[in-house]
């Protein structure tokens, strides 16, 4: 995996660039650094703590790096962004984000880590999840150096993640803001429940219509808890249409009504802004 990265200000160095800017851990650039992964556009060795120039090119070379999760060749979902540093593709609701068991190969990463060694890579790690029955966006990093990048990004709230829901009931307010600790639910094995000991979780809401007996609702999170959207609406009485987990009115399909269908954020790369919008449901 190769790229080339412009220096964007007088004065910044390898070092800083890579701890600083991109916010890696010390063992990514430790292997950066003894993998001789960091040359000029010359292609020779750069000192890492020497200052540069603003403009100057850097290529970036690392170790071939392999996926822990077997392809799947037969399933294709669609990718709606991609770069050789990361794709966000839609995953379709009933299907698991990851492998849960040994063997298991038709998830959301096994049909992605397919794509991407039909493109001649073969790394692939997904960002975030999205539970079984939601629908939507999931990034996944193409090389470890994006998913070192991209792990901080979601950690200091700088992926913006919007999601839409149909809910029980009419939602008065034309906006708010949700905020209760989450934990788990000791009197059952997946279910999440709001908890004073749990952890901090905030969603954030729009109302966008009323339908018979339904409100649609944009959701953004600030926090990325297990199950947050789905406790969080149930906590306050509006469950999501299908999700009988959280006291849901039952679908005639069994599915409930949750789709990720927006990705905003500065390309830690290109630094240019990134939205990527899914709307089929």
């Amino acid at each position: 995996m190769s790229w080339n990265y412009e220096i964007k200000d007088d004065g910044m160095t390898v070092e800083e660039l890579l701890r600083t800017e991109w916010g890696l851990g010390k063992k990514v650039v430790h292997e950066l650094r003894m993998a001789k992964s960091v040359k000029n556009d010359k292609f020779q060795e750069v000192v890492w703590k020497e200052p540069l120039s603003k403009g100057t090119v850097l290529q970036f070379d690392l170790p071939k790096a392999d996926s822990p999760y077997e392809p799947n060749h037969e399933i294709e979902l669609p990718v709606l962004f991609e770069d050789e540093h990361f794709l966000i593709a839609r995953k379709p609701k009933g299907m698991n984000t990851h492998p849960n068991e040994i063997g298991q190969n038709d998830t959301f990463i096994n049909s992605v880590i397919g794509h991407i060694i039909r493109g001649g890579g073969s790394y692939g790690e997904h960002v975030h999840r999205l539970d079984q029955g939601t629908s939507g966006l999931l990034m996944v990093a193409k090389h470890p150096v994006a998913k070192n990048i991209l792990d901080r990004m979601l950690e200091q709230k700088q992926l913006v993640r919007d999601y839409e829901a149909v809910v029980k009931g009419k939602v008065h307010n034309k906006s708010g803001t949700i905020d209760f600790a989450i934990g788990r639910d000791r009197h059952h094995p997946t279910r999440r429940m709001v908890s004073p000991t749990g952890q901090s979780a905030v969603t954030h809401y729009k109302l966008l219509r009323h339908m018979e007996g339904k409100s649609l609702l944009q959701l953004s999170l600030e926090t990325g808890r297990t199950h947050q959207i789905r406790t969080h609406l149930s906590h306050i009485g509006h469950p999501i249409i299908g999700d009988e987990l959280y006291d849901g009115p039952s679908t005639q399909d069994g599915a409930y009504h949750l789709h990720a269908f927006r990705m905003s954020f500065i390309h830690p790369f290109t630094n240019e802004k990134i939205v990527v919008e899914d709307k089929a449901r």
